[in-house]
């Protein structure tokens, strides 16, 4: 089990090269390869996270160099969750990619890319080796961004490339700090010699303050969040829906570690104001993501602001800093994976069936596309929070963490963005299965010019509608959805140890 670790980030990365080679030789390979890859990461994350949540956590020194001089790989309980998670949604959007593209070798070299870095992100133990996945991970988002056909893909992915390499850059800088305070870059090193160097000094908080802000710019947290709605409008719909799925979910488990793994819950104590941040982030993104998510028309971009205020959740939990918040911020990062994803795939497939692409081309769609009104249906309410879905045991346990620790303001703010997300989810429900529908694609102006464009786009170019793996990529993604709302509590116990050590 100890060469595990190394294996994991390797795979991805080994398989872009592979697709690569194969392309030289032989066109369209690219997606075999890349579905061979993440079948066998999907199985070492398995047995890894198996060993990691039962028998504690699994080191590995790169290259035989000890920690905390050489590079450290950690997988614990909540990086294997990260890492089985990013190799099962990226598994689970290749059904999806199939047909809906783009199918090109280098796309799928550079989606490998994509899910090595995240993969990195989840198990390294040193924060320029954080910094340095990051950066693979943005490139290559910003590569997938730009693969669709239209100008506004190229423009999203410019957009993204200008604010995530302002983020990344603030990162480094903060890890430039946290060196000159310590001259160390192992986190659990890091952590000890901060606490030694004083949690107050202007140094160490400088560190934080850095290494914080850029987070909150690849988490997109409001007012760092512009980049977000257009880069997951601007995308195809496969990119959509795997970055909607993991990239900021990964960049918000890499707040968690810097907070709780380097600065510990010592320094939020030491420092109220870097709780008041966390604090104010938490709540401007929950509210504002929810109101401008009401008040979008297109579904892409309804999705990704309502993405801006369920990290707020995340932002809120890592603010209130106890066991109870910190379980269901790692239930909810798991849940709105699948959820999220699962919302832009199906969004995608109506538009493949449909043509359908906004909130008013949506009526009447329950009598044309019966299976992806329902599927839409159960993700958007299990993202409201409706119970036996997953979106409501993360919130849960949040609320209730929140209550502990006596943040009232906090508690009544996400109970109160459950009733704005109600708000669009209840929207769109009745235009799906209430309105009547008007035309074969509503708003298509009657001759099915632009819903023919759209279910192009959607597919991939080839006309014919949505494929059976796009449909049962969307429909796997509903019955997870509901199966981990089951199985989320049995999941908060086995990874209580491993809050607990980081809350310690």
């Amino acid at each position: 089990m100890s060469d595990l670790p190394p294996m994991l980030v390797a795979l991805p990365i080994l398989g872009a090269v592979a697709t690569m080679l194969v392309g030289l030789v032989r066109s369209e390979t690219g997606w075999p390869v890349a579905v061979l890859t993440s079948v066998l990461q999907v199985g070492a994350a398995g047995v890894l996270a198996r060993g990691a949540l039962r028998h504690g956590p699994v080191r590995y020194a790169v290259g035989g160099f000890a920690a905390p001089y050489g590079i450290e790989l950690v997988v614990d309980g909540l990086s294997a969750t990260m890492a089985l998670l990013v190799a099962s949604v990226a598994l689970g959007v290749l059904a999806y990619a199939r047909k809906a593209g783009p199918r090109s070798n280098p796309f799928y070299a550079t989606y490998l890319l994509l899910v090595g870095g995240l993969t990195g992100i989840s198990v390294t133990g040193d924060v320029f080796n954080m910094y340095v996945f990051l950066e693979i991970s943005g490139l290559a988002t910003y590569a997938l961004v730009a693969s669709g056909d239209r100008g506004e893909s190229a423009l999203a992915a410019l957009k993204y490339l200008l604010v995530g390499t302002f983020g990344a850059s603030l990162f480094l800088l903060g890890i430039g700090y946290a060196y000159v305070a310590t001259g160390t870059l192992n986190m659990a090193d890091l952590s000890a010699q901060l606490a030694e160097a004083g949690h107050t000094t202007p140094l160490v908080v400088a560190a934080f303050s850095l290494m914080v802000v850029g987070l909150f710019v690849k988490v997109a947290v409001f007012p760092l969040h512009a980049w977000q709605p257009t880069a997951y409008a601007g995308a195809p719909d496969t990119v959509s829906g795997l970055i909607s799925a993991l990239v900021s979910t990964v960049a918000a488990y890499a707040l968690i570690r810097i907070v709780f793994t380097v600065f510990t819950v010592d320094f939020l104590h030491a420092n109220p104001s870097a709780w008041r941040v966390l604090v104010a982030g938490s709540v401007a993104s929950i509210v504002t993501g929810s109101l401008l998510a009401v008040s979008q028309s297109e579904i892409k971009r309804m999705l990704a602001y309502s993405s801006v205020s369920q990290f707020g959740l995340i932002v809120g939990a890592v603010a209130v800093a106890n066991v109870t918040a910190l379980t269901g911020a790692a239930i909810h990062l798991v849940g709105h994976a699948v959820m999220k994803g699962g919302l832009f795939l199906t969004t995608g497939t109506v538009a493949g069936e449909t043509g359908a692409r906004t909130v008013d081309d949506y009526g009447g769609l329950a009598k044309r596309f019966p299976a992806g009104s329902g599927v839409f249906g159960i993700l958007a309410f299990a993202l409201v929070g409706v119970p036996p879905a997953v979106g409501f045991v993360g919130k849960l346990y949040i609320v209730l963490g929140a209550i502990e620790a006596g943040a009232w303001l906090l508690a009544s703010v996400i109970v109160g963005s459950t009733l704005l997300t109600l708000a669009y989810v209840a929207r769109l429900v009745e235009r799906m299965f209430f309105w009547e529908p008007e035309g074969e694609g509503r708003g298509d102006g009657g001759d099915g010019a632009k819903s023919a464009s759209v279910l192009d786009e959607a597919t991939g170019g080839e006309p014919g509608g949505a494929s059976r793996g796009m449909k049962a990529a969307v429909l796997a993604a509903a019955v997870v959805a509901v199966v981990l709302g089951a199985a989320a509590f049995g999941y908060g116990q086995l990874i209580e140890p491993t809050i607990l050590r980081l809350v310690s």
